[in-house]
């Protein structure tokens, strides 16, 4: 017999309501914040410069740049590398921000396809929308997976290409046994309140290019070599050591949040492979996934119900989950005009079937359980 939703009246099987994200914050973070405050130092200064430190050490990297948000650290890597009529090849399954930053320094965002699987970037597809006008590939890794890092290595190489790196959500992610913060030209990363890491607001951009880390490093200070001597137009990107109080002591934790991301990923990987009408996430392989977002996709074929109204089942269940994202860049009204040709089949099929469930740190080992069975009983419920 199939068991009654919460949504039509049944009994939900949490008590108690399920976040899809949960930052965590200690007294650690909190001290450091008290320090900074007493100490009279607000702007970006000392603690920032530790942070752009111990950032670049996990990195690898010569250089780290604190800025003041991820979209900020997209704009910035941007500005150094193309200029103004420069075509960029990026995904539309992303965060708005991915293209808004292109166009923002000037270029024209190209939007391509992405994996089935992974919701990365498609590199065959990207092969077909190199023009001579393409000066970029922005490849995103989504949800915390690294992108097919090797390829567009050679399509870069192969084509002249400048590389920049969407790592808003990969914090520790690794390809190849590398973190991803340390592949060429310029990785730009989001500390975002509900990412693995997080400063409230707040970014970094990492490079081994010396040229393209002094440009950023002035751009996002107006352009400043020294106090009053502005030797190139730039903009106030800069993250406060306020912010980097925090940074700092999530920084040292991230280990052990992403630790217990994988291990709740591999949990509910383990059971919800038994429910027919939904597809785990899979992980590429030689990478680690760092699992900003558990995304799940559904077999809508096989359902009585669409997307939004699982969503709204689960959450009557008293466990939340959200949609990232249901939108494709190139539908959005704000690029319905210069994407009005753009057809992207896959993007546009997975925009409609993907649903995130909370995987923070945070969760309960009965948390995690809960989740399975509110999965369990909605796709039982709607199962054709």
């Amino acid at each position: 017999m199939v068991e009654e939703l919460a949504l039509n009246g049944g009994k939900p099987v949490s008590e108690r309501w399920i976040p899809i994200s949960k930052p965590m914050i200690g007294d650690e973070e909190v001290n450091e914040v008290i320090g900074v405050l007493r100490s009279g130092m607000l702007r970006e200064g000392r603690v920032a410069r530790l942070f752009e430190e111990e950032f670049g050490k996990l990195c690898g990297v010569r250089h780290a740049i604190t800025v003041s948000s991820g979209t900020a650290a997209l704009h910035l890597g941007f500005l150094a590398t193309i200029e103004p009529g420069d075509e960029v090849i990026v995904p539309s399954f992303s965060f708005v921000a991915s293209a808004n930053a292109i166009i923002l320094a000037g270029g024209k965002p190209v939007f391509a396809d992405i994996d089935e699987r992974t919701f990365t970037l498609d590199p065959d597809d990207v092969l077909e929308r190199i023009t001579s006008k393409t000066k970029a590939i922005e490849p995103v890794h989504l949800y915390g997976q690294p992108a097919d890092v090797k390829a567009f290595l050679d399509i870069a190489e192969d084509h002249g290409l400048r590389l920049v790196w969407d790592a808003a959500q990969a914090h520790g992610a690794e390809y190849g046994g590398r973190n991803v913060g340390s592949f060429r030209d310029v990785v730009c990363f989001s500390f975002y309140a509900t990412k693995n890491m997080t400063t409230g607001e707040g970014g970094m951009v990492t490079t081994n290019d010396d040229g393209l880390a002094e440009r950023i490093r002035l751009m996002k200070t107006h352009g400043q070599i020294r106090k009053y001597r502005h030797v190139m137009l730039g903009l106030n990107y800069r993250l406060t050591d306020i912010q980097a109080a925090i940074g700092l002591h999530q920084l040292r934790k991230l280990r052990r949040f992403n630790e217990v991301r994988i291990r709740n990923a591999e949990f509910l990987t383990k059971e919800l492979s038994k429910i027919d009408c939904v597809e785990p996430p899979y992980v590429r392989g030689g990478v680690k996934h760092v699992y900003h977002q558990y995304t799940i996709k559904l077999k809508l074929e096989e359902l009585r119900c669409d997307r939004d109204e699982f969503v709204r089942a689960l959450r009557a269940e008293n466990v939340d989950a959200a949609v990232h994202y249901p939108t494709p860049i190139h539908m959005q009204p704000s690029y319905r005009e210069l994407a009005k040709d753009v057809r992207l089949p896959v993007t546009e099929d997975v925009c409609k079937r993907v649903v995130s469930l909370p995987v923070h740190p945070a969760l309960t080992e009965e948390d995690l359980k809960a989740i399975v069975r509110a999965v369990e009983k909605v796709a039982a419920y709607f199962h054709k």
